[in-house]
């Protein structure tokens, strides 16, 4: 017998249990897979994996319209899970290996588990700027939120370096503390919208937050283009206290207002001050020993003195500060199931997935972070690493793994039809439609703004005079409009001048 069948019976024969479905992840993705199945054939053993005593479960679920849907990222004990679906069990351990010719998973602690059907639901780790420097923290999970709060607290200058939803939001909530924010690109928030809607925002780094969420009116308003290597400095002067207290997220990944009840307080006392550096990269991060060893840096004047970390950035300005926010993505969590396997990657990292989210191994299937849908994708619809994509995710993978036992024929699911996404940024409603920033359109695109300062951005992408996406910061009450006719595919040449006219109620017109 060949050294690769003795593993393979070594492994069956430690087998503690086989499950019907196996699912790997306490996040969104996974616990809405397990949800999925355990109500769908509640006869079948289900296990759900994971290396934390608490899982992240969704609540006060709302369907806004068609596709657009809102929720709240709430933590609970798995044991409450357990209590819910009798036929479910939750292991409490890290994955160490899968063996997808065994059909098992190996755990930490030793133990080796049985699986019919498996769905990898492992998330996204942080990209950090740089591994195991104490001076860098990366901001993924409730553990480092919390770290991050407990270093804040002593902190008087902080260097944020990423543009994506965790970077927008803790520069706008950090308080007494001075915040230098290096972005790679010529406006802030590139990610979720473009330049004229990062101009609406921008005015909101210099004002005093208000107590209740509600739109923040501010009259300063600029569209001028940041120049390459250049900064803006905003500040607000007010008595800073902390924010209201309560329950704070924790688990696999942070979710949707990941601050709320964290103070986000730094050891100023009088202003909020951000600095913001377009246009750059990190070059070198190094401490005060270093600085002084090494060849004379390009200092902000009043950075000179000694802090515990400096970063060099590609426009050669050097910071000292109290310490680094690398806030600049995440990368699939792959690990450890490759190793031994022949999954196929997307040039992401992700795991390959089908139209029945499949890997290329065999009853092996992938929801969430960890995968790249790599179907034909509706021209609507692109993959972003979302909370919204991940719920959607699990909850079609657990549909298609039932199907797929119950020999049920299933389509994808018509939350793949419109890309659609609700969130918040700077006590703003976000709301993103389609090809948003009309991505894979090149010049055939023509864009239409509406732009109140202070209270709304209105934004509409049109191709061939076809409504293809949209981007609504502020209370608009255009979505479900704005949905429908990006779904219908309407011709609106003949009311183009009219579309975003606030005279007329756009409702009624195409109702």
């Amino acid at each position: 017998m060949s050294l690769a069948l003795q593993y393979l019976k070594k492994m069956s024969d430690k087998k503690e249990k086989t499950f019907k479905f196996l699912i790997v992840g306490g996040g969104i993705a996974g616990v809405t897979c397990v949800e999925q199945l355990s109500s769908q054939i509640q006869s079948a053993d289900v296990a759900l994996i994971t290396a934390g005593p608490h899982i992240k479960a969704v609540t006060n679920y709302k369907q806004v319209s068609k596709t657009l849907e809102e929720f709240d990222v709430e933590e609970q004990p798995s044991s409450v899970l357990e209590e819910k679906f009798p036929n479910l069990t939750v292991i409490h351990s890290a994955v160490k290996a899968l063996h997808t010719q065994s059909h098992s998973v190996e755990t930490t602690d030793g133990r080796v588990f049985g699986y019919e059907k498996l769905c990898i639901c492992s998330g996204g780790r942080p990209k950090l700027l740089t591994q195991d420097n104490p001076y860098v923290l990366g901001i993924r999970d409730t553990d480092s939120a919390q770290e991050f709060q407990k270093r804040l607290s002593s902190a008087k200058r902080i260097v944020v370096v990423g543009n994506g939803g965790i970077a927008l939001e803790l520069v706008y909530e950090v308080e007494g503390c001075e915040v230098i924010w290096a972005v790679k690109d010529k406006a802030i928030g590139n990610t979720f919208f473009d330049a004229g809607a990062a101009q609406f925002l921008v005015p909101l780094l210099d004002a005093v937050k208000p107590e209740r969420a509600v739109p923040c009116k501010r009259t300063r308003y600029t569209t001028e283009e940041a120049a390459v290597g250049s900064s803006h400095t905003f500040t607000a002067d007010r008595n800073l206290r902390g924010r209201g207290s309560g329950p704070t997220e924790s688990g696999s990944a942070l979710g949707p207002d990941w601050h709320e009840g964290i103070v986000l307080q730094g050891a100023e006392q009088v202003s909020r001050r951000v600095s913001v550096e377009y246009q750059c990269e990190v070059e070198k991060i190094f401490t005060s020993e270093e600085l002084l060893s090494s060849p004379r840096q390009t200092l902000r004047t009043d950075t000179v003195g000694t802090w515990p970390v400096y970063i060099q950035l590609t426009n050669g300005k050097t910071f000292g500060c109290d310490f680094i926010v690398s806030a600049t993505g995440v990368v699939p969590n792959t690990e450890p199931f490759l190793h031994g396997n022949n999954f196929a990657l997307a040039d992401d990292g992700g795991l390959q997935v089908d139209d029945h989210m499949m890997t290329s191994e065999p009853d092996v299937y992938a929801a969430g972070d960890v995968c790249t849908a790599c179907w034909e994708h509706s021209p609507m619809w692109q993959q972003m690493r979302l909370w919204t994509q991940a719920r959607q995710m699990g909850w079609y993978a657990g549909r298609c793994m039932a199907a797929h036992v119950l020999s049920e024929l299933i389509e994808l699911d018509f939350c793949f039809e419109l890309f659609s996404h609700i969130t918040k940024f700077f006590n703003y409603k976000v709301v993103l439609l389609g090809k948003f920033n009309g991505q894979g359109l090149g010049p055939d695109q023509e864009l239409l703004v509406r732009c109140t300062k202070g209270v709304e951005y209105v934004k509409v992408v049109l191709s061939g005079g076809r409504m293809v996406g949209a981007v609504l910061i502020g209370d608009t009450d255009l979505e479900e409009t704005f949905e429908n006719l990006i779904l219908n595919q309407m011709d609106l040449t003949p009311y183009r001048d009219e579309l975003l006219n606030p005279n007329i109620d756009i409702e009624d017109y195409f109702d």
